[in-house]
Protein backbone atom coordinates (compact mmCIF):
# COMPACT_ATOMS: atom_id res chain seq x y z
CA UNK A 1 0.00 0.00 0.00
CA UNK A 2 1.44 3.35 -1.04
CA UNK A 3 1.49 6.53 1.03
CA UNK A 4 -1.65 8.61 0.45
CA UNK A 5 0.58 11.70 0.45
CA UNK A 6 2.01 10.43 -2.84
CA UNK A 7 -1.46 10.46 -4.40
CA UNK A 8 -2.07 13.94 -3.01
CA UNK A 9 1.21 15.41 -4.28
CA UNK A 10 1.96 13.32 -7.39
CA UNK A 11 -1.14 11.56 -8.73
CA UNK A 12 0.35 11.41 -12.23
CA UNK A 13 3.20 9.21 -10.95
CA UNK A 14 0.66 6.82 -9.42
CA UNK A 15 -1.35 6.73 -12.67
CA UNK A 16 1.78 6.07 -14.73
CA UNK A 17 2.75 3.22 -12.40
CA UNK A 18 -0.72 1.66 -12.83
CA UNK A 19 -0.27 1.83 -16.60
CA UNK A 20 3.17 0.20 -16.36
CA UNK A 21 1.50 -2.70 -14.59
CA UNK A 22 -1.20 -2.91 -17.28
CA UNK A 23 -4.00 -2.39 -14.75
CA UNK A 24 -5.80 0.48 -16.49
CA UNK A 25 -9.08 -0.56 -14.84
CA UNK A 26 -7.65 0.85 -11.60
CA UNK A 27 -6.93 4.34 -13.01
CA UNK A 28 -10.29 5.82 -11.85
CA UNK A 29 -9.39 4.88 -8.28
CA UNK A 30 -6.77 7.63 -8.15
CA UNK A 31 -9.39 10.35 -8.69
CA UNK A 32 -11.79 8.55 -6.37
CA UNK A 33 -9.19 8.54 -3.59
CA UNK A 34 -8.43 12.23 -4.17
CA UNK A 35 -12.13 13.15 -3.96
CA UNK A 36 -12.78 10.97 -0.90
CA UNK A 37 -9.65 12.35 0.75
CA UNK A 38 -10.85 15.93 0.09
CA UNK A 39 -14.23 15.17 1.64
CA UNK A 40 -12.60 13.42 4.58
CA UNK A 41 -10.27 16.31 5.35
CA UNK A 42 -13.17 18.77 5.12
CA UNK A 43 -15.14 16.57 7.52
CA UNK A 44 -12.20 16.44 9.93
CA UNK A 45 -11.84 20.23 9.84
CA UNK A 46 -15.57 20.71 10.43
CA UNK A 47 -15.51 18.19 13.29
CA UNK A 48 -12.56 19.95 14.94
CA UNK A 49 -14.41 23.29 14.66
CA UNK A 50 -17.60 21.83 16.16
CA UNK A 51 -15.70 20.29 19.09
CA UNK A 52 -14.01 23.60 19.78
CA UNK A 53 -17.29 25.55 19.67
CA UNK A 54 -19.13 22.90 21.68
CA UNK A 55 -16.54 23.08 24.46
CA UNK A 56 -16.62 26.88 24.44
CA UNK A 57 -20.44 27.01 24.64
CA UNK A 58 -20.60 24.30 27.28
CA UNK A 59 -18.50 26.48 29.59
CA UNK A 60 -20.99 29.35 29.14
CA UNK A 61 -23.97 27.33 30.35
CA UNK A 62 -22.85 27.22 33.99
CA UNK A 63 -22.23 30.98 34.04
CA UNK A 64 -25.63 31.78 32.57
CA UNK A 65 -27.39 29.52 35.08
CA UNK A 66 -25.48 31.19 37.93
CA UNK A 67 -26.74 34.57 36.75
CA UNK A 68 -30.30 33.28 36.60
CA UNK A 69 -30.43 33.55 32.80
CA UNK A 70 -32.19 30.22 32.40
CA UNK A 71 -33.72 30.90 28.98
CA UNK A 72 -30.35 31.96 27.56
CA UNK A 73 -28.76 28.84 29.11
CA UNK A 74 -31.41 26.58 27.54
CA UNK A 75 -30.79 28.20 24.15
CA UNK A 76 -27.06 27.50 24.46
CA UNK A 77 -27.81 23.91 25.53
CA UNK A 78 -29.81 23.48 22.34
CA UNK A 79 -26.92 24.85 20.31
CA UNK A 80 -24.59 22.36 21.99
CA UNK A 81 -27.04 19.51 21.29
CA UNK A 82 -27.34 20.52 17.63
CA UNK A 83 -23.55 20.60 17.36
CA UNK A 84 -23.29 17.19 19.02
CA UNK A 85 -25.84 15.73 16.58
CA UNK A 86 -23.94 17.19 13.61
CA UNK A 87 -20.66 15.95 15.07
CA UNK A 88 -21.97 12.40 15.34
CA UNK A 89 -23.09 12.53 11.72
CA UNK A 90 -19.70 13.83 10.61
CA UNK A 91 -17.81 11.20 12.62
CA UNK A 92 -19.82 8.49 10.84
CA UNK A 93 -18.92 10.08 7.50
CA UNK A 94 -15.24 10.20 8.53
CA UNK A 95 -15.31 6.45 9.21
CA UNK A 96 -17.07 5.84 5.90
CA UNK A 97 -14.61 7.98 3.92
CA UNK A 98 -11.61 6.38 5.64
CA UNK A 99 -12.88 2.88 4.88
CA UNK A 100 -13.60 3.70 1.23
CA UNK A 101 -10.14 5.26 0.88
CA UNK A 102 -8.47 2.21 2.45
CA UNK A 103 -10.44 -0.19 0.23
CA UNK A 104 -9.05 1.54 -2.85
CA UNK A 105 -5.56 2.05 -1.46
CA UNK A 106 -5.26 -1.69 -0.79
CA UNK A 107 -5.58 -2.46 -4.52
CA UNK A 108 -3.64 0.47 -6.01
CA UNK A 109 -0.25 -1.13 -6.81
CA UNK A 110 2.98 -0.20 -5.09
CA UNK A 111 5.42 1.99 -7.05
CA UNK A 112 7.79 -0.35 -8.89
CA UNK A 113 11.53 0.21 -8.97
CA UNK A 114 12.92 2.03 -12.01
CA UNK A 115 15.02 -1.04 -12.89
CA UNK A 116 11.96 -3.31 -13.39
CA UNK A 117 11.45 -4.24 -17.07
CA UNK A 118 8.06 -3.27 -18.50
CA UNK A 119 5.98 -6.21 -19.71
CA UNK A 120 2.42 -7.55 -19.58
CA UNK A 121 2.96 -10.98 -18.03
CA UNK A 122 5.54 -13.65 -17.15
CA UNK A 123 6.22 -14.33 -20.84
CA UNK A 124 8.07 -11.00 -20.86
CA UNK A 125 10.28 -11.67 -17.84
CA UNK A 126 13.98 -11.11 -18.51
CA UNK A 127 16.87 -13.48 -17.83
CA UNK A 128 19.56 -11.88 -15.69
CA UNK A 129 22.34 -14.39 -15.19
CA UNK A 130 23.12 -18.12 -15.35
CA UNK A 131 25.10 -20.04 -12.75
CA UNK A 132 26.52 -23.45 -13.64
CA UNK A 133 26.57 -25.22 -16.98
CA UNK A 134 23.24 -26.83 -17.96
CA UNK A 135 23.90 -30.41 -19.05
CA UNK A 136 21.77 -32.83 -21.05
CA UNK A 137 23.06 -36.38 -20.40
CA UNK A 138 23.30 -39.05 -23.08
CA UNK A 139 20.73 -41.22 -21.31
CA UNK A 140 17.00 -40.54 -21.02
CA UNK A 141 15.79 -38.72 -17.92
CA UNK A 142 12.46 -40.20 -16.74
CA UNK A 143 9.59 -38.11 -15.36
CA UNK A 144 10.29 -37.20 -11.72
CA UNK A 145 7.47 -39.37 -10.37
CA UNK A 146 8.85 -42.36 -12.31
CA UNK A 147 12.28 -41.79 -10.75
CA UNK A 148 10.73 -41.66 -7.27
CA UNK A 149 8.56 -44.74 -7.87
CA UNK A 150 11.56 -46.77 -9.10
CA UNK A 151 13.26 -45.91 -5.82
CA UNK A 152 10.09 -46.79 -3.86
CA UNK A 153 9.92 -43.21 -2.62
CA UNK A 154 6.41 -41.92 -3.41
CA UNK A 155 2.79 -43.07 -3.20
CA UNK A 156 0.36 -40.80 -5.06
CA UNK A 157 -2.49 -43.33 -5.20
CA UNK A 158 -2.75 -43.54 -1.42
CA UNK A 159 -2.67 -39.73 -1.18
CA UNK A 160 -5.56 -39.47 -3.66
CA UNK A 161 -7.59 -41.82 -1.50
CA UNK A 162 -6.98 -39.82 1.67
CA UNK A 163 -6.82 -36.28 0.34
CA UNK A 164 -7.35 -36.04 -3.44
CA UNK A 165 -5.12 -34.64 -6.17
CA UNK A 166 -2.35 -32.27 -5.16
CA UNK A 167 -1.10 -34.37 -2.24
CA UNK A 168 1.52 -37.10 -1.87
CA UNK A 169 3.18 -39.59 0.45
CA UNK A 170 6.97 -39.51 0.37
CA UNK A 171 8.74 -42.50 1.89
CA UNK A 172 12.07 -44.21 2.39
CA UNK A 173 15.20 -42.54 1.07
CA UNK A 174 13.21 -39.98 -0.94
CA UNK A 175 11.45 -38.80 2.23
CA UNK A 176 14.80 -38.71 3.97
CA UNK A 177 16.28 -36.72 1.09
CA UNK A 178 13.37 -34.26 1.38
CA UNK A 179 14.12 -33.72 5.08
CA UNK A 180 17.88 -33.60 4.47
CA UNK A 181 17.53 -30.77 1.96
CA UNK A 182 15.46 -28.72 4.45
CA UNK A 183 17.94 -29.37 7.26
CA UNK A 184 20.85 -28.37 5.06
CA UNK A 185 18.98 -25.19 4.01
CA UNK A 186 18.30 -24.34 7.67
CA UNK A 187 21.95 -24.72 8.66
CA UNK A 188 23.16 -22.85 5.58
CA UNK A 189 21.11 -19.81 6.57
CA UNK A 190 22.11 -20.01 10.23
CA UNK A 191 25.75 -20.05 9.08
CA UNK A 192 25.04 -16.81 7.19
CA UNK A 193 23.82 -15.09 10.34
CA UNK A 194 20.06 -15.60 10.05
CA UNK A 195 17.99 -16.44 13.15
CA UNK A 196 16.06 -19.69 12.81
CA UNK A 197 12.29 -19.74 13.47
CA UNK A 198 9.44 -22.21 13.39
CA UNK A 199 6.41 -19.87 13.20
CA UNK A 200 2.64 -20.34 13.65
CA UNK A 201 1.10 -22.12 10.66
CA UNK A 202 -2.19 -20.19 10.99
CA UNK A 203 -2.69 -16.41 11.09
CA UNK A 204 -5.53 -13.91 11.59
CA UNK A 205 -7.26 -12.19 8.68
CA UNK A 206 -5.76 -8.77 9.44
CA UNK A 207 -2.28 -10.27 9.06
CA UNK A 208 -3.27 -11.85 5.74
CA UNK A 209 -4.45 -8.51 4.32
CA UNK A 210 -1.31 -6.91 5.72
CA UNK A 211 1.14 -9.15 3.89
CA UNK A 212 -0.47 -9.84 0.51
CA UNK A 213 -2.79 -8.48 -2.17
CA UNK A 214 -6.46 -9.50 -2.42
CA UNK A 215 -5.93 -11.41 -5.67
CA UNK A 216 -3.18 -13.50 -4.07
CA UNK A 217 -5.34 -14.08 -1.02
CA UNK A 218 -8.30 -15.34 -3.06
CA UNK A 219 -6.17 -17.70 -5.15
CA UNK A 220 -3.96 -19.01 -2.37
CA UNK A 221 -5.32 -18.99 1.17
CA UNK A 222 -7.35 -21.67 2.93
CA UNK A 223 -9.67 -20.25 5.61
CA UNK A 224 -10.53 -22.18 8.76
CA UNK A 225 -14.33 -22.37 8.81
CA UNK A 226 -15.96 -20.45 11.65
CA UNK A 227 -12.69 -18.88 12.87
CA UNK A 228 -10.61 -15.83 12.04
CA UNK A 229 -7.70 -18.03 10.99
CA UNK A 230 -6.03 -18.86 7.68
CA UNK A 231 -3.49 -21.57 6.84
CA UNK A 232 -0.27 -19.89 5.73
CA UNK A 233 0.81 -20.15 2.09
CA UNK A 234 4.41 -19.42 3.12
CA UNK A 235 6.10 -18.67 6.42
CA UNK A 236 6.77 -15.12 5.22
CA UNK A 237 3.15 -14.41 6.16
CA UNK A 238 3.55 -15.18 9.86
CA UNK A 239 7.16 -13.96 10.02
CA UNK A 240 6.31 -10.45 8.78
CA UNK A 241 3.09 -10.62 10.78
CA UNK A 242 5.04 -11.05 14.03
CA UNK A 243 5.95 -7.35 13.83
CA UNK A 244 2.35 -6.09 13.50
CA UNK A 245 1.73 -2.86 15.48
CA UNK A 246 5.34 -2.90 16.73
CA UNK A 247 7.72 0.03 17.18
CA UNK A 248 11.27 -1.17 16.52
CA UNK A 249 14.40 0.72 17.43
CA UNK A 250 16.99 1.41 14.78
CA UNK A 251 19.62 -0.70 16.54
CA UNK A 252 17.31 -3.72 16.15
CA UNK A 253 17.70 -3.52 12.36
CA UNK A 254 18.25 -5.40 10.22
CA UNK A 255 16.08 -8.31 11.30
CA UNK A 256 17.42 -11.32 9.37
CA UNK A 257 15.23 -14.37 9.86
CA UNK A 258 15.00 -17.82 8.32
CA UNK A 259 11.90 -19.91 8.92
CA UNK A 260 10.66 -23.43 8.27
CA UNK A 261 7.00 -24.23 7.70
CA UNK A 262 4.56 -26.36 5.79
CA UNK A 263 2.75 -24.28 3.17
CA UNK A 264 -0.86 -24.68 2.07
CA UNK A 265 -2.18 -23.29 -1.22
CA UNK A 266 -5.45 -23.56 -3.10
CA UNK A 267 -3.57 -22.96 -6.39
CA UNK A 268 -6.62 -21.44 -8.07
CA UNK A 269 -5.91 -20.19 -11.58
CA UNK A 270 -4.75 -21.17 -15.02
CA UNK A 271 -2.03 -23.58 -13.91
CA UNK A 272 -4.16 -25.91 -11.85
CA UNK A 273 -3.09 -28.94 -9.85
CA UNK A 274 -1.11 -31.78 -11.41
CA UNK A 275 -2.83 -35.14 -11.37
CA UNK A 276 0.48 -36.98 -11.46
CA UNK A 277 3.42 -35.01 -10.15
CA UNK A 278 4.67 -32.83 -7.32
CA UNK A 279 5.44 -29.58 -9.12
CA UNK A 280 2.15 -27.74 -8.35
CA UNK A 281 0.46 -29.08 -5.25
CA UNK A 282 -1.71 -28.05 -2.28
CA UNK A 283 0.83 -28.81 0.45
CA UNK A 284 4.61 -28.57 0.61
CA UNK A 285 7.40 -27.50 2.96
CA UNK A 286 9.77 -24.61 2.64
CA UNK A 287 12.73 -22.82 4.18
CA UNK A 288 12.28 -19.06 3.84
CA UNK A 289 14.34 -15.87 4.31
CA UNK A 290 12.79 -12.68 5.69
CA UNK A 291 14.51 -9.33 6.22
CA UNK A 292 13.22 -6.14 7.88
CA UNK A 293 15.66 -3.29 7.29
CA UNK A 294 16.25 0.44 6.81
CA UNK A 295 14.85 1.73 3.49
CA UNK A 296 18.28 2.71 2.21
CA UNK A 297 19.56 -0.85 2.74
CA UNK A 298 16.76 -2.82 1.08
CA UNK A 299 18.20 -3.11 -2.44
CA UNK A 300 21.53 -4.37 -1.09
CA UNK A 301 19.64 -6.97 0.93
CA UNK A 302 17.61 -7.91 -2.13
CA UNK A 303 20.83 -8.84 -3.97
CA UNK A 304 22.13 -10.79 -0.97
CA UNK A 305 18.90 -12.80 -0.67
CA UNK A 306 18.71 -14.10 -4.22
CA UNK A 307 22.44 -14.82 -4.15
CA UNK A 308 21.92 -16.99 -1.05
CA UNK A 309 19.52 -19.22 -3.00
CA UNK A 310 21.83 -19.42 -6.00
CA UNK A 311 24.73 -20.42 -3.74
CA UNK A 312 22.61 -23.09 -2.04
CA UNK A 313 21.60 -24.75 -5.32
CA UNK A 314 25.11 -24.64 -6.71
CA UNK A 315 26.46 -26.57 -3.68
CA UNK A 316 24.07 -29.34 -4.75
CA UNK A 317 25.37 -29.25 -8.35
CA UNK A 318 22.16 -27.83 -9.78
CA UNK A 319 22.54 -25.19 -12.53
CA UNK A 320 20.27 -22.18 -11.99
CA UNK A 321 19.44 -18.81 -13.48
CA UNK A 322 17.79 -15.64 -12.19
CA UNK A 323 14.83 -14.22 -14.05
CA UNK A 324 13.78 -10.58 -13.52
CA UNK A 325 10.01 -10.29 -13.14
CA UNK A 326 8.49 -7.68 -15.45
CA UNK A 327 6.01 -5.04 -14.29
CA UNK A 328 2.91 -7.00 -15.25
CA UNK A 329 4.11 -10.10 -13.39
CA UNK A 330 4.70 -8.28 -10.09
CA UNK A 331 2.12 -8.69 -7.32
CA UNK A 332 0.67 -5.34 -6.25
CA UNK A 333 2.78 -4.99 -3.10
CA UNK A 334 6.13 -5.72 -4.77
CA UNK A 335 8.70 -3.10 -5.73
CA UNK A 336 11.04 -5.56 -7.43
CA UNK A 337 11.19 -9.35 -7.74
CA UNK A 338 13.16 -12.11 -9.41
CA UNK A 339 12.67 -15.85 -9.72
CA UNK A 340 15.41 -18.39 -9.24
CA UNK A 341 14.95 -21.16 -11.80
CA UNK A 342 16.65 -24.57 -11.83
CA UNK A 343 17.77 -26.48 -14.91
CA UNK A 344 15.67 -29.48 -15.95
CA UNK A 345 17.71 -31.92 -18.08
CA UNK A 346 14.52 -33.84 -18.96
CA UNK A 347 12.66 -30.78 -20.26
CA UNK A 348 15.87 -29.04 -21.38
CA UNK A 349 14.70 -25.76 -19.89
CA UNK A 350 14.67 -23.90 -16.57
CA UNK A 351 11.73 -23.92 -14.14
CA UNK A 352 10.91 -21.84 -11.07
CA UNK A 353 12.13 -23.09 -7.69
CA UNK A 354 12.03 -19.86 -5.68
CA UNK A 355 11.18 -16.17 -5.70
CA UNK A 356 12.93 -13.15 -4.15
CA UNK A 357 10.95 -9.96 -3.50
CA UNK A 358 11.48 -6.44 -2.19
CA UNK A 359 8.16 -5.01 -0.97
CA UNK A 360 9.42 -1.58 0.05
CA UNK A 361 7.36 -0.17 2.93
CA UNK A 362 4.02 -1.59 1.71
CA UNK A 363 3.72 -4.39 4.28
CA UNK A 364 5.03 -2.15 7.06
CA UNK A 365 2.39 0.48 6.25
CA UNK A 366 -0.42 -2.08 6.21
CA UNK A 367 0.72 -3.75 9.43
CA UNK A 368 1.75 -0.49 11.17
CA UNK A 369 5.35 -1.60 11.69
CA UNK A 370 7.46 1.43 12.58
CA UNK A 371 11.04 2.24 13.50
CA UNK A 372 12.21 4.96 15.87
CA UNK A 373 15.41 6.43 14.50
CA UNK A 374 18.40 7.61 16.49
CA UNK A 375 17.14 11.18 16.00
CA UNK A 376 13.75 10.27 17.49
CA UNK A 377 11.92 10.43 14.16
CA UNK A 378 9.68 7.51 13.18
CA UNK A 379 9.66 5.81 9.80
CA UNK A 380 8.48 2.65 8.03
CA UNK A 381 11.04 -0.12 7.45
CA UNK A 382 11.32 -2.11 4.23
CA UNK A 383 10.52 -5.84 4.13
CA UNK A 384 11.95 -8.52 1.86
CA UNK A 385 11.50 -12.25 1.47
CA UNK A 386 13.06 -15.06 -0.53
CA UNK A 387 12.79 -18.81 -0.84
CA UNK A 388 15.86 -20.73 0.31
CA UNK A 389 14.41 -24.00 -0.90
CA UNK A 390 10.95 -25.52 -1.36
CA UNK A 391 10.87 -29.30 -1.72
CA UNK A 392 9.30 -31.33 -3.18
CA UNK A 393 9.59 -29.00 -6.23
CA UNK A 394 13.30 -28.76 -5.60
CA UNK A 395 13.42 -32.58 -5.53
CA UNK A 396 12.55 -32.57 -9.22
CA UNK A 397 15.64 -30.52 -10.04
CA UNK A 398 17.78 -32.52 -7.62
CA UNK A 399 16.76 -35.93 -8.95
CA UNK A 400 17.11 -34.96 -12.61
CA UNK A 401 20.51 -33.31 -12.19
CA UNK A 402 21.97 -36.02 -9.97
CA UNK A 403 20.55 -39.05 -11.81
CA UNK A 404 23.25 -41.57 -12.84
CA UNK A 405 23.17 -43.88 -15.90
CA UNK A 406 22.20 -46.93 -13.80
CA UNK A 407 19.18 -45.11 -12.29
CA UNK A 408 20.79 -44.36 -8.93
CA UNK A 409 20.90 -40.84 -7.48
CA UNK A 410 24.24 -39.26 -6.53
CA UNK A 411 24.29 -37.41 -3.21
CA UNK A 412 26.55 -34.32 -3.38
CA UNK A 413 29.15 -33.98 -0.63
CA UNK A 414 27.37 -31.10 1.12
CA UNK A 415 24.27 -33.24 1.75
CA UNK A 416 25.83 -36.52 2.84
CA UNK A 417 26.02 -35.73 6.56
CA UNK A 418 22.23 -35.27 6.50
CA UNK A 419 21.78 -38.60 4.70
CA UNK A 420 23.67 -40.74 7.20
CA UNK A 421 26.85 -40.63 5.11
CA UNK A 422 25.21 -42.04 1.97
CA UNK A 423 26.83 -41.08 -1.33
CA UNK A 424 23.96 -42.35 -3.46
CA UNK A 425 20.38 -43.63 -3.40
CA UNK A 426 19.64 -46.94 -5.11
Amino acid sequence: MIDINLIRTNPDLVRENIKKKFQDQKLPMVDEVLELDRKNREAIQRADYLRSQRNKLSKQIGGLMAKGQKDEAEAVKQQVKDMQDELQDIEQKEEQYAEEIRTRMLVIPNIIDASVPIGKDDSENVENERFGEPVVPEWDIPYHVDIMERLNGIDLDAARRTSGNGFYYLKGDIARLHSAILSYARDSMIDRGFTYYVPPFMIHGNVVTGVMSFSEMENMMYKIEGEDLYLIGTSEHSMIGKFIDQMLTEDELPQTLTSYSPCFRKEVGAHGIEERGVYRIHQFEKQEMVVVCKPEDSMAWYDKLWQNTVDFFRTLDIPVRTLECCSGDLADLKVKSCDVEAWSPRQQKYFEVGSCSNLGDAQARRLKIRVKGADGKKYLPHTLNNTVVAPPRMLIAFLENNLQPDGSIRIPEALRMYMGGKSEIR
